[in-house]
């Protein structure tokens, strides 16, 4: 894996307003970030929203990094059907469906999902698993934007 490279095939990210602000988001709550919230579920999120949304790069990039940080390779491997799966905790997949109904906008009845998080998950723990699912959502539609496309050489 580590001779997969990327090339942008649409636009130079820097030519972006988005890349400052995601940058910046980044640095407060991407995976070198400081958190409360349990580095390997905010990992898991991250991956999450990189294979909702389809985004080669963050998709790489976020199950190494998952890997690097001892989250279980069939956990990794397995993140696409969560739902349908013992490998993951309650806390887990309560986190791991908003995030899922987070990332797709389309719920009328959000209250719900926020209202499960609250059995696991501090008021600042749900807000910083929401900020983490929105900058991946930020990154993955920056990537996709731009056509940042894995290729090997």
């Amino acid at each position: 894996m580590s001779d997969v490279k990327f090339k942008n095939t649409r636009f130079d990210p820097d030519s972006t307003p988005f890349l400052g602000i995601a940058k910046q988001m980044a640095q407060a709550f991407g995976y070198t970030a400081d958190l409360k919230t349990d580095k390997k579920l905010a990992q898991l999120l991250r991956l999450r929203v990189a294979q909702k949304n389809e985004c080669a790069y963050c998709i790489i990039l976020h199950a190494k990094t998952s890997r690097d940080i001892g989250i279980d390779e069939a956990k990794v491997d397995n993140i696409s059907s969560w739902w349908n799966s013992e490998l993951f905790t309650k806390k887990e997949k309560t986190a791991l469906e908003y995030c899922d109904v987070l990332t797709e906008g389309s719920n009328k009845n959000f209250q719900r999902y926020h209202q499960g998080m609250t059995q696991y998950f501090s008021e600042v723990e749900i807000a910083e698993i929401a900020a983490i699912v929105i900058n991946m959502n930020v990154w993955t539609r920056l990537k996709l934007a731009q056509g940042e496309t894995p290729y090997v050489d």
